[in-house]
């Protein structure tokens, strides 16, 4: 398994980040290879990505979310094994500290090399770095989901 940590500041405020990145199904418009993301329920996700031409379905669920704060999630079927936690802190009234920390576990021939080649840490950074850009660009979050879940 391979642990991938990254973070970026944006120029937007906490909340502002924060509700963004609650909009599971924009994460096409600045995710590599992911192709679709569709909001189960509060807690789970279907997600569709496409790397290296190679494409894999599985569903996350949100074990822990705490608005402004963070949300860590994992996922719970299909051929993509990970978890992760993105974690939000206000630098000032403007900015704001996003950081990812995600635990990939490769599957297959191709995700294995990926990974040993450094291309998953590559695109998830790169992954950020368009947030950044996407959510600065759009000057306010495209929509919001505020509600608390638990561990539990």
């Amino acid at each position: 398994m391979s642990t991938v940590k990254e973070s970026v500041e944006v120029e937007v405020p906490v909340r502002t980040a924060y509700n963004q990145w609650t909009q599971f199904e924009e994460f096409p418009n600045f995710m590599e290879g992911v192709e679709e993301v569709r909001q189960l329920d509060d807690r789970h996700n279907h997600w569709t990505t496409k790397l290296g031409g190679v494409r894999r379905e599985f569903d996350t669920e949100i074990v822990d979310q705490l608005p402004d704060e963070r949300i860590t999630w994992r996922t719970t079927s299909g051929d993509t094994r990970q978890k992760g936690m993105v974690r939000f802190q206000r630098v000032d009234d403007t900015h704001t500290r996003v950081e990812l920390v995600m635990d990939v576990e490769p599957s297959g021939v191709m995700e294995k090399t990926a990974d040993m080649l450094g291309m998953v840490d590559r695109r998830i950074k790169g992954d950020m770095r368009r947030f950044k850009e996407f959510i600065e660009h759009r000057g306010g979050e495209s929509g919001s989901w505020r509600g608390r879940i638990t561990p539990g």
